[in-house]
């Protein structure tokens, strides 16, 4: 098996403990981790900060220069990248070949193109004999936290804009996929000056825990569960580091009877909560609000689209829906199959997991597609995220009851609608208590528009203003 190593400072180092990280498509070990301690993410902080100075003080052309040689490195090393992904989180390779790759080395050209944002400022003329300014500074050293179900991506959607506006990186991969991004690692140890970029794997009460805590770090970043972003504030609680959490879902997907049938149908399956990652996405639509009057039709129509999903190798481009990422969140998501039985939720179709979804691969984490209706959205498995690909129907006769329903969360992180008309769609997006609202399509997250959680979602999001704090001075003339 190939062992992966650290990197700090520059150096690819290896740690005193390793664990296995395990393809979760036939739950076998395949790779070895570091599982680094307490000592390695001090280092690596320490790190971080001899190279802060260095680093802040560059032009903002020349960090610009940087960020693009990685763009580079993505685009020559995009099947290796995209296969070690897949074989480690289960992420199917159509989408981390043909979707993530192309789009974070994309993503890396964009944040380039933003360095000059990051040191740009604003001057006011305060009166005849005064004036004020304001300019932006990094933070110093940014740990940016990310999860297992999308890891490239999110390094580079916290990484990217880190960069660009100054500040050191170390970043923490989740322990159940972290081989893709360490390999990355290993890749940008030629791009960055030392100390530039780190990364440390290992548990997260551990390694996350250490890093948050840590007195050199001045800004956290993390893309991961709610409970873990609660962890996080009460650890920092005595530093107040500034925080910006990107934390988890229950987003409504909500079509109403003028809307274009075919694409709210993909919108609601395809395009939502089943495939790609098994509905293991933060955003994922899990709660699809259906009007009465299209509820039968919309039923059957989301029944046969789910029918035709091919579960099996994720590493096959002919599979549209992986497994599950590991077999302690494979049990979290069956114990809500047993969980909406006992809730009296009604099961449309799916239910089953194990070795008779897939049978040629019967060791992986397999659940399949599985839908369930409810007359009540006050039941656990219409209120609390399951992070798999499970979702539940609701009715609903009037807007103002559709919004009503769409609201009743603690999260509030996205929300889909599927409508022609062009005053309601404008309603609801005012309307609706979550960060981002998409109209007539759904988990569309381009580089340049904010993308954040209200509520138990989370607050700020990852762009290059966001790694940097405001200094205000007033120059008397």
């Amino acid at each position: 098996m190939p062992d992966y190593r650290n990197l700090i400072g520059g150096e690819l180092v290896p740690a005193p403990r390793m664990m296995d990280t395990v393809n979760p498509a036939t739950g076998e070990p395949w790779a070895r981790i570091p599982a680094s301690g307490a000592a390695e993410a001090a280092a690596a902080v320490e790190a971080a900060e001899r190279a802060f100075p260095s680093w802040s003080a560059l032009p903002a052309l020349a960090r610009a220069g940087y960020l693009r040689k990685v763009s580079e490195v993505f685009g020559e090393h995009a099947e290796e990248l995209a296969r070690l992904e897949t074989r480690d989180n289960g992420r199917i390779l159509r989408d981390t070949l043909k979707r993530d790759l192309p789009g974070m080395a994309y993503l890396w050209q964009i944040a380039a193109g933003q360095c000059l944002d990051a040191v740009r400022g604003d001057t006011v003329q305060l009166g005849p004999d005064a004036l004020g300014l304001t300019r932006r500074e990094p933070y110093g050293v940014a740990v940016c936290i990310i999860p297992w179900n999308s890891p490239i991506s999110t390094f580079s959607a916290k990484a990217a804009y880190a960069l660009a506006a100054g500040n050191t990186v170390v970043l923490k991969p989740a322990e159940q996929a972290s081989a893709s991004v360490l390999r990355l690692g290993e890749l940008l140890a030629e791009v960055f000056p030392p100390g530039v970029l780190n990364i440390v794997s290992g548990l997260g009460e551990e390694v996350g825990d250490a890093l948050v805590r840590h007195p050199g770090v001045g800004k956290v970043s993390l893309t991961g569960s709610t409970e873990t972003g609660q962890a996080i504030t009460r650890a920092s609680a005595d530093a107040l580091k500034p925080m910006t959490f990107e934390l988890g879902g229950k987003s409504p997907n909500i079509v109403f009877p003028d809307a274009d049938l075919d694409a709210a149908t993909l919108g609601v399956t395809v395009n939502s909560v089943y495939t790609g990652n098994a509905g293991q996405v933060c955003v994922a639509g899990s709660r699809i609000l259906i009007h009465r009057s299209i509820w039968d039709e919309m039923l059957g129509r989301i029944e046969r689209a789910c029918a035709e999903l091919v579960l099996g190798d994720p590493l096959d481009l002919a599979t549209t829906m992986g497994p599950i990422v590991s077999a302690a969140q494979y049990e979290r998501v069956t114990s809500y199959l047993e969980l909406a039985e006992k809730e009296g939720a009604r099961l449309v179709f799916g239910g089953r997991a194990g070795a008779e979804v897939v049978p040629d691969l019967p060791g992986g984490y397999w659940v399949a597609p599985t839908l369930y209706t409810s007359e009540d959205n006050g039941l656990r498995v219409c209120q609390e995220e399951i992070f798999g690909p499970v979702a539940v129907a609701i009715p609903f006769e009037t807007d103002d009851e559709a919004l009503t329903i769409a609201n009743d969360s603690r999260y509030g992180l996205a929300a889909g609608v599927w409508t022609r008309d062009l005053g309601r769609a404008h309603r609801f997006v005012r309307d609706l208590r979550t960060g981002t609202v998409w109209v007539n399509t759904f988990r569309q997250m381009p580089p340049g528009l904010p993308f954040g959680g209200v509520k138990d979602s989370g607050y700020g999001h990852d762009a290059v203003l966001e790694y940097t704090r405001e200094k205000a001075a007033i120059i008397k003339i």
